[in-house]
């Protein structure tokens, strides 16, 4: 599957936050978090290639402004090296379509994406859930794509339950506008004290984004968008934005208002899934 003369390109998809309660903050500065990750079935791709030699790791095409040693690829690869149990030096590329800090995961995705190929490629050996261990030292949302299963999540988002949600169509849309993460979750007026839920009591109807009243008063934009999304079908932020999303049964609907978005906002539709396209394109060979 994997070799010196050609790149094998595999799925790093995209995740909705389709609620997220901030339930309290711990001793560490994190915060206790619920939320339902919904994978979808779009996304970046990430490529494989052997490489002839030394280094170890290379990536073919970084991201401009982004050192070598900070890209969540390159840290993804460096992570594995420990426990590589052959020599073959790896070549890494990126097809990007996903927006950066939009909230629907796509750096994390990218560093999944690396952690489950090169454990094969590499022969490490390791579990699922080892290799979600070393991403969450990544980042808190690595590890529901490393076990690529739409799941209910507790703790700081990796404590993880896969849950099988009926299929429906997400319009995602992103205005031109860069939201701070860290900026976001260490406002003073950011809510903290959300009671938990119990999954069997979930809607969509019920919950919300504990982000979004505070990121839309900070950011117009996202503001504007989500008012203009509302009127064709239920709709929210993700994560900490800058993206949002409508809710659709029906694809062509779908499609359609994408057809219609404002100026300046880009977008794309795709289709929630329970399991990840990466796992189904790796089925062969994930561990338990």
């Amino acid at each position: 599957m994997f070799s010196h003369s050609k790149v094998t390109w595999l799925p790093s998809p995209a995740k909705l936050n389709l609620f997220l309660h901030i339930c309290g903050r711990l001793d560490n500065g994190y915060h206790s978090l619920q939320s339902i990750f919904q994978i979808l079935d779009y996304g970046d791709e990430v490529g494989f290639q052997l490489g002839q030699e030394e280094p170890a790791i290379v990536l073919k095409n970084n991201i401009e402004g982004l050192a070598t040693k900070d890209n969540l690829i390159y840290r993804a690869a460096h992570a594995l090296l420990p426990f590589r149990k052959n020599q073959h030096a790896i070549e890494i590329s990126l097809r990007k379509v996903l927006p950066m800090g939009g909230g629907i995961g796509g750096g994390s995705s990218n560093a999944a994406t690396v952690l489950v190929t090169l454990n094969i490629i590499w022969e490490c050996g390791l579990s699922l859930e080892q290799l979600a261990n070393i991403g969450l030292q990544l980042g808190a949302d690595v590890p529901v794509f490393v076990k690529g299963q739409t799941a209910f999540a507790n703790g700081v988002g990796e404590q993880l339950q896969a849950i099988e949600l009926p299929i429906k169509y997400y319009l995602v849309a992103t205005p031109d506008v860069q939201v701070s993460t860290a900026d976001v979750f260490g406002h003073p007026e950011l809510p903290r004290a959300t009671p938990r839920i119990c999954i069997d009591d979930y809607c969509f109807e019920n919950t919300a984004n504990d982000c979004q009243t505070l990121v839309t008063t900070m950011h117009s934009k996202v503001a504007k968008l989500l008012q203009w999304l509302l009127h064709y079908a239920p709709s929210r932020m993700t994560g900490t934005g800058a993206s949002v999303f409508a809710i659709f049964d029906n694809k062509a609907k779908a499609l359609e208002v994408l057809e219609n978005l404002p100026e300046g906002v880009r977008g794309f539709v795709a289709k929630g899934v329970n399991r990840s396209p990466l796992h189904d394109a790796l089925i062969d060979y994930i561990p338990d």
